[in-house]
């Protein structure tokens, strides 16, 4: 058996995957074992699992391969810098030393952290794949189709930032790409920073809040910042932009423009402005995105498209996309992001460094991206137990009975069951869930339970073979990234007074029969539930219906604010003892928060306020 391990870090989203003969045995990212968001630190908690996962040691993977080629990097950014002279002195003054110290030695220093793990570790084993390719890898290779497009657009890898691919069989051709500093996925973060938010991980935050706003800057962007041609192909304006030169994203020039400064994050209220940008930013992105699809299906004939890269999480986007029938089929990678790109490293090396055949799976080969950890119920037990947790144990179709019963209560519920998702979404697997009838279920979990903005939307967990009932979808959405909107029939119309409210304040108008997964502009961003690929959550959301008549819940992270998405059932029960979820659902355990320790539950509270 040939294993290979991927690996992506020193950036963001550090991550590993292992594959054996060319199928996937295990993938997660680093911040979950650390619980350091978006952790950009050497896998090596990472390694250790998808190994353990496998029972084999680093002595028997046959190569390891890095995600990007930082020689190709660090010339762009010399080159860059040179290019801008004497502006960003600062910011080479800053990058330099981690350079010359690190990522220019990368070879070295993986050798040095393998060796950690396997003293006696061969640096020989070490390959790197290119960026976009690795992003192209992970989108084709485990999707369920023999022939493809692949689109990868991101912020950045080496040089590129938007790259085309062609895939057949196990063959896997890039054929296009388009340069730094012009790049889709930095406009999104550059607004990103303008209305105050974190780049590289409130780029989301922002595609929520477009629903808020009206496109009123879109013909503003498109005429100063973004000169965009008819293929999709466009040039950035580098006048308002700082990213090549500065430790900014953007500069005075694009204050000016649109007459506000950068919003201060945490401190200054969203203004109706902010929701508008974000509009209008998220309006561009689609315009260039559809304009790039449409472009590759009339060049190439091809009709199954694949994505991959940090815009491919743009799930808005993406249902334009679908339903704009430019392609017939769209996959999108669920690890889209950085992360994804290990899995993608692993995965050129088997077929394209060393020709290994790929077999087209019926469906594809991300096992449902349940790639991550599982506990037994006496690992899981134990835990808790040593948490001081006090909880019942029942057999499977009951502790789904008592669940979905909690659900149908309006109870705010942690449901935490089999592997781990692999990628930034919560997939039934580390989730909290609840009620989409709930008129006040969105505002009590954002505020209650995530502490986090009131205005940010909610995934629905539907059963699949029922989502056409509720949303206009034919089809499927297994890793919620996709968006549709709900059926006109369960629509609730706004009336004369609630359509004149502005902005945020329409949170609190039911918009549909399941308020709490229906956006202002009624769509929701789908998740489709399989009993393939998740028995268990599957047959909870059937109980449900069953109770209700409802074949959907409430899906968000398990999680709050700030923190990764637990891991281990240590995490699962700080998190249900810190926040306002009322009953945890934890292997063949169900704890309820009445039945706690009162002073155990303030401990964990307290905890909480001070992160």
């Amino acid at each position: 058996m040939t294993y290979i391990l991927g690996i992506s870090a020193l950036y963001h989203d550090s991550a590993a995957a292992l594959l054996c003969d060319g199928k996937i045995i295990a993938a997660a990212q680093e911040e979950r074992f650390t619980r350091r968001k978006h952790d950009p630190g050497f896998p090596e908690k990472a390694i250790e699992y998808v190994l353990a996962e496998s029972g084999v040691t680093l002595a028997d993977v046959d190569n390891v391969v890095f995600y990007d080629k930082p020689f190709l990097k660090f010339e762009r950014l010399i080159e860059t810098y040179i290019a801008v002279a004497p502006r960003g002195f600062n910011s080479f003054r800053m990058a330099m030393p981690v350079w010359l110290r690190e990522k220019l030695f990368l070879k070295d220093l993986l050798n040095k952290q393998l060796r950690r793990i396997d003293p006696d570790f061969s640096v020989e084993k070490i390959l790197f794949t290119e960026h976009h390719v690795s992003h192209a890898a992970s989108a084709f290779y485990p999707s369920p189709f023999e022939e493809a497009i692949v689109l990868t657009v991101d912020g950045v890898g080496e040089w590129a930032t938007t790259t085309v691919g062609i895939g057949r069989g196990n063959d896997l051709t890039m054929v296009k790409e388009l340069h730094f500093p012009h790049s889709l996925g930095l406009l999104y973060s550059a607004f990103t920073y303008y209305t105050g938010f974190k780049v590289n991980s409130g780029e989301y935050k922002v595609m929520g809040l477009a629903p808020y706003g009206v496109p009123q800057y879109k013909d503003l962007i498109l005429e100063h910042l973004v000169d965009l041609k008819e293929d999709g192909s466009f040039r950035l304006n580098q006048k308002y932009f700082n990213y090549t030169a500065g430790l900014t994203m953007t500069n005075k020039a694009l204050e000016d423009l649109f007459g506000h400064p950068v919003r201060k994050p945490e401190t200054e209220q969203l203004s109706q402005f902010h929701m508008d940008i974000a509009a209008s930013v998220q309006a561009v992105t689609e315009e260039i995105m559809l304009r790039i699809t449409r472009d590759l299906a009339r060049e190439h004939g091809i009709r199954n498209l694949c994505m991959a890269g940090g815009v491919a999480l743009n799930c808005v986007a993406n249902g334009k996309i679908l339903r704009d029938g430019a392609f017939d089929n769209v996959w999108v990678q669920p690890a889209a992001g950085d992360a994804g790109g290990a899995l993608g490293a692993a995965y050129a090396a088997w077929h394209q460094e060393m020709q290994q055949p790929r077999e087209v799976p019926s469906g594809d080969q991300m096992q449902g991206s349940y790639l991550g950890p599982l506990y037994e119920d006496d690992a899981i037990a134990k835990e808790l137990t040593q948490a001081g947790a006090k909880f019942s144990t029942y057999a499977n179709g009951e502790l789904v009975d008592q669940t979905a019963q909690a659900l149908a209560d309006g109870k705010a519920v942690g449901w935490f069951q089999g592997r781990m998702e692999f990628g930034p979404r919560a997939l039934g697997a580390r989730s909290i869930l609840g009620d989409p009838r709930s008129e006040s279920m969105q505002k009590t979990l954002n505020l209650k339970v995530k502490y986090r903005e009131s205005f940010r939307p909610f995934a629905p967990s539907v059963l699949s073979e029922d989502v056409s009932d509720w949303f206009e979808l034919d089809g499927d959405s297994p890793y919620m990234l996709i968006v549709a909107d709900v059926q006109d029939r369960i629509r609730r119309k706004m009336t004369d007074e609630e359509n004149a409210l502005f902005g945020i304040d329409k949170l609190n108008v039911k918009r549909s029969d399941i308020p709490a997964v229906t956006h202002v502009d009624y769509s929701a961003r789908i998740q489709t539930v399989h009993k393939e690929t998740n028995p268990a959550y599957h047959a909870l959301i059937s109980k449900f219906k069953d109770l209700t008549g409802c074949s959907l819940v409430v899906n968000t992270s398990f999680n709050v604010r700030g923190e990764p998405i637990v891991c281990t059932p240590t995490d699962a029960f700080r998190c249900f003892m810190g926040t306002d979820i009322e009953v945890l659902s934890i292997g063949n355990c169900l704890l309820r928060k009445e039945e706690q320790d009162p002073a155990l539950r303030e401990n964990y509270e307290t905890k909480y306020e001070l992160d």
